[in-house]
């Protein structure tokens, strides 16, 4: 026997609402956009530290 794709973590589901919410996930997988996975940014929001200049004001907040 094979293990199950869905699990039900609490309580109890019928065969039938498991059935209805596999349909609403395969639905929603095919509907999502074939673009890249992220969207927005191209350009990571934090800093490396060692691409940082070693010398910052003593004024400087961060």
């Amino acid at each position: 026997m094979t293990t199950p794709d869905i699990r039900v973590e609490k309580g109890h589901a019928e065969p039938e609402e498991v059935a209805a919410i596999t349909a609403i996930l395969l639905a929603r997988a095919a509907a999502a956009p074939a673009s890249p996975a992220h969207r927005g940014r191209s350009k990571a929001g934090w800093r490396r530290l060692e691409r940082e200049p070693g010398f910052r004001a003593p004024h400087s907040w961060r």
